[in-house]
């Protein structure tokens, strides 16, 4: 029987897990799902309202997305959801009349079963300026708090804690049935979120690390070193590195952080020119911040922290052969072959010379032939305005 065509948000979301996110969710939604098969399931939800469909493809990454969630009626409603989601096992974090985004709002964060985000609040009141508690997608790490078992005084009113992922009445499984394990392909990527004991799967080689937060842990200075290590050793060439993490312009100690909201999580805060020197020194290239504003999250004793996102590339030198007759200033180590395809470019200023990180000179005005694994990142930069490409690959 079809539901009723009522206008509904849709929510399409790539899960790892099929399993355990239907578990998740039926948990957070109160409900079971309205189909459940090995390789689709669906939430129709009446409020609000809402069909949440789950795929079973892990994820790649997160895009431009924050986090998602939605506003509760009632505090009740926001305490069922939060007592639900404990009881069956999913840690969260409450958070009592916070100041964040120009309102008042009590709520509770909490990540899914592939690291997004979850927001779930009761509006108390709207004010005027936009509050301590604002949310940092670097923070995703939630531990339990067992707060919301002491504040249900009725639990046995809750909704009962389902533990299959079809319903009695789905004859195309039993009440007993477990789905079989997903089938992906090697991942090219991989995602490390703070307060996650995950670590890169040993003699993969990804085509990107994400590390959200990581950085953050408590003792993180005597672990950065490592992870960079590991990142240089199992990224492909010109693979990416991306750093989502809270920064610092001087030293803070982790005893003075006590941090609102999500950032409660944040024990280390590196200072953001010894990260960028100890990226290069671990040598990375092509660093570049991406996100880093003029304003500051958050000021403890004098010292700015800022969301910081970094991104930083695997060298990618591949050596061409020099022509000695040759007017073009050759950036390449002579006397090697290869097959990778060559650019020749100008650079027009305004500065006598550039250099870029793997050592590569641009001088003002002279033809420059580089191999493709040098220009590709440089093209799709607003650096490359500053260039002529005066002949296409060869």
């Amino acid at each position: 029987m079809m539901a009723d065509l009522i206008n509904r948000f849709h929510l399409s979301l790539n899960v790892g897990d099929l399993n355990r996110s239907v578990d998740f969710f039926r948990n957070l939604l109160g409900q079971p799902p309205a189909k459940c098969r090995e390789d689709y399931a669906k939430f129709e939800v009446n409020d609000p309202p809402l069909v949440l469909s789950l795929e079973p493809m892990p994820p790649t990454g997160r895009g431009a997305l924050n986090h998602a969630g939605f506003r509760f009626s009632s505090s009740e409603k926001l305490v069922e959801a939060q007592c639900r989601l404990e009881m069956a096992g999913f840690p969260t974090q409450r958070e009592e009349g916070v100041e964040c985004c120009y309102s008042k709002q009590t709520k509770f964060w909490i990540n899914d079963p592939d690291g997004n985000m979850w927001e779930f609040y009761v509006l108390e009141e709207d004010i005027s300026h936009r509050g301590a508690g604002q949310q940092l997608p670097v923070l995703t790490a939630m531990t339990t708090t067992g707060e919301v078992r002491e504040s249900v005084k009725n639990i046995n009113d809750l909704a009962p804690i389902a533990v299959n992922c079809c319903t009695p009445s789905d004859k195309n499984c039993s009440t007993n049935a477990v789905l079989p394990p997903q089938q992906t392909k090697p991942p090219s990527s991989f995602e490390h979120f703070l307060g996650s004991p995950v670590r890169p799967e040993p003699g993969v080689i990804y085509q990107q690390i994400h590390l959200r937060g990581t950085f953050n842990e408590a003792h993180a200075e005597e672990k950065i070193a490592t992870w960079l290590q590991t990142s240089r050793k199992q990224l492909a060439p010109h693979g990416e590195l991306k750093i989502h993490v809270l920064t610092t312009d001087s030293p803070i100690e982790e005893s003075d952080l006590n941090l609102p909201g999500p950032a409660a999580y944040v024990k280390h805060v590196p200072v953001l020119e010894e990260l960028l020197g100890q990226l290069q020194q671990a040598g990375f290239v092509h660093i570049s911040l991406e996100t880093f504003r003029s304003q500051p999250c958050f000021v403890v004793h004098h010292a700015q922290l800022r969301e910081t996102l970094i991104i930083a590339r695997q060298p990618a030198v591949i050596p061409v052969k020099s022509s000695p007759n040759s007017s073009v200033e050759d950036q390449n180590s002579p006397g090697s072959e290869t097959s990778e395809p060559t650019f020749e470019v100008l650079y027009k200023g305004p500065f006598a010379q550039i250099t870029e990180d793997s050592g590569i000179v641009f001088r003002r005005g002279i033809r420059t032939r580089v191999a493709e694994s040098i220009w590709k990142p440089i093209a799709g930069t607003k650096s490359s305005q500053e260039f002529v490409t005066l002949t296409t690959p060869r």
